[in-house]
């Protein structure tokens, strides 16, 4: 047990990290899609949409989460751990990590006893009057049974961005997985007596077990927590400065999905479950591929500007940008053409508006994941304002564009915005970051950059043509039909930009490539 203990806790590269993350997350991703799929078989029916309520119980203790603990959780957090573990500082970790952890219990104490309390009124400003009384009666105890998991969530993330600082993934990437399997679990343990209900109780169950399961990784790390909040410490303080902006900032993006749900209400019943089964699909590979690589990379970049060498910290982000592009570009272009295929296998059910909004989320997927990235360029400078500026405007943006399209286009006009938004951001980051260090985006980059967009080129005509050779059929059910036909369009396409990278070149594809030449071509030992 200690052997095994040991090695999930020892420290991994940065390859390494990534992969366990990009393993892990697409474990959890997989687990959140059937999650996803099972609720709706369980609660949905072609004409009969019962689980907006459960969609909208979670709005709530979400923004509480995001607005006042998420800020803190890594990116705020990180780098002062970082900076005292450079200077072997250890006692300074420990004490920093229990007043983060003692300060944020009690707040997270208040808001759980919040959220009891004034749960009916706290619901009505997400969705107004525009559920029935059964729904509303069914969101109402949901979002009660969940009112603690923000302060779960709270200490997990803190002692996960601990674990993080000394380069452990493991207990981080796989506590996730927890969550998502006792939702499952729950659905059909309580279909069948108190329904949609259910949902809530395997919620909480898995919130405490993903906590616990975190809690099992600090073992072998000495960690000692101390009962206080160290006031008089400078760099806690200085956390705390940070905390705020990027708290505003997650507690925007919080508002804005309150926003698009109560937007969705106001539409015909079920466009809150088919918004928030499209938005799902979406962000399943932006926390695939750009939150797992930015995840791996953060505690390397911080670590390079610890060591005061910019030009490595330069070279590593921008070999992480690049890989995060060349990555996430065939899949948005998969996604976009497969999106039939995907909304049929999550909601079972023929679904249009799944598909139709997942469509125009598709310019969002590439510049979320890119902005995974490029945010932690701000993080790593102790910079959490500028991000929070940008994002004041942007969502400002957002929720303009939503009142206004949703008039004009129906349910498509807040997808339509999200892409809109997403695009502006990145591109007012960038602005700003070639404004501060012109040197930042070499010539080798938009090299490599433009070379990447020209492979694509080739991976869109080669999804093209695959989906036109196996098209979705009205007659196509089930996961087998389905799921062939997703991998015969999913499978050519990824062989093809793999390929035609290596043709150009691109260094991307090269630890692909000796992947593939090891595996294929290693000696096999006959013992």
């Amino acid at each position: 047990m200690n052997r095994w203990l040991n090695r999930a806790n020892q420290r991994v590269s940065l390859p390494g990290a990534a992969a366990l993350l990009l393993g892990a997350s697409l474990i959890s991703q997989t687990l959140g899609f059937l999650r996803t799929q099972i609720i709706n078989a369980n609660f949905n029916t072609a004409g009969n949409v019962h689980t907006d309520a459960y969609f909208a119980a979670f709005k709530i203790p979400d923004f509480f989460f995001y607005t006042i603990a998420a800020g803190a959780l890594g990116v705020a957090f990180m780098p002062f751990l970082s900076d005292h573990l450079q200077r072997g500082d250890r006692r300074g970790v420990w004490q920093l990590t229990s007043s983060l952890l003692n300060l944020l219990g009690i707040i997270m104490v208040f808001v759980s006893i919040v959220l009891l309390v004034f749960t009916e009124p706290l619901l009505n400003l997400v969705v107004g009057q525009n559920l029935g009384p059964a729904q509303t009666h069914d969101a109402v105890i949901i979002m009660r049974l969940v009112a603690l998991n923000p302060l779960l969530f709270a200490i997990s993330g803190i002692l996960a961005s601990l674990q993080q600082t000394f380069g452990r993934f493991f207990f981080y990437a796989l506590a996730p997985i927890l969550y998502n399997g006792c939702i499952i679990v729950s659905a059909y343990i309580f279909r069948d007596n108190i329904g949609l209900v259910g949902l809530g109780i395997g919620a909480l169950a898995g919130g405490i077990l993903q906590l616990l399961f975190v809690m099992f990784g600090l073992v072998g790390m000495r960690f000692q927590y101390s009962p206080r909040i160290n006031w008089r410490s400078y760099d806690f303080r200085r956390i705390l400065r940070n905390l705020p902006p990027r708290s505003i900032d997650q507690g925007i993006d919080s508002i804005n999905s309150i926003v698009e749900t109560n937007r969705a209400s106001t539409l015909r019943p079920g466009s809150i479950t088919f918004y928030e089964n499209a938005y799902m699909l979406h962000l399943a590979p932006i926390l695939l591929v750009g939150t797992s690589i930015g995840t791996a990379a953060f505690p390397r970049l911080n670590e390079r500007l610890s060591q005061g060498r910019p030009d490595l910290f330069r070279r590593d982000f921008l070999r992480v940008l690049r890989a995060t592009i060349w990555i996430i570009l065939p899949v948005a272009v998969v996604t976009f053409f497969a999106r039939g295929y995907l909304a049929r296998l999550i909601f079972k059910n023929i679904s249009p508006e799944i598909a139709r909004v997942l469509g125009f989320l598709v310019v969002a997927i590439v510049f979320r994941a890119i902005y995974a990235i490029i945010s932690r360029y701000f993080y790593a400078h102790k910079d959490t304002r500028t991000p929070l500026y940008v994002s004041l405007f942007t969502i400002a943006l957002n929720i303009f564009l939503a009142f206004t399209l949703v008039k004009v286009y129906g349910l498509s006009g807040l997808p339509i915005a999200q892409s809109i938004v997403a695009m502006v951001e990145v591109l007012i980051l960038v602005i700003i970051m070639i404004w501060r260090d012109s040197q930042l985006f070499s010539a080798e980059f938009w090299d490599g950059l433009v070379r990447i967009l020209s492979v694509t080129g080739f991976t869109v005509l080669t999804t093209y043509i695959m989906a036109t050779i196996f098209p979705l059929l009205v007659s196509d059910k089930g996961f087998i039909t389905l799921g062939s036909k997703l991998l015969f369009i999913a499978v050519p396409t990824f062989i093809v930009h793999i390929y035609i990278s290596a043709l150009f070149r691109l260094e991307e594809v090269q630890p692909v490539v000796d992947k593939i030449r090891q595996l294929l071509f290693k000696p096999v030992k006959i013992q």
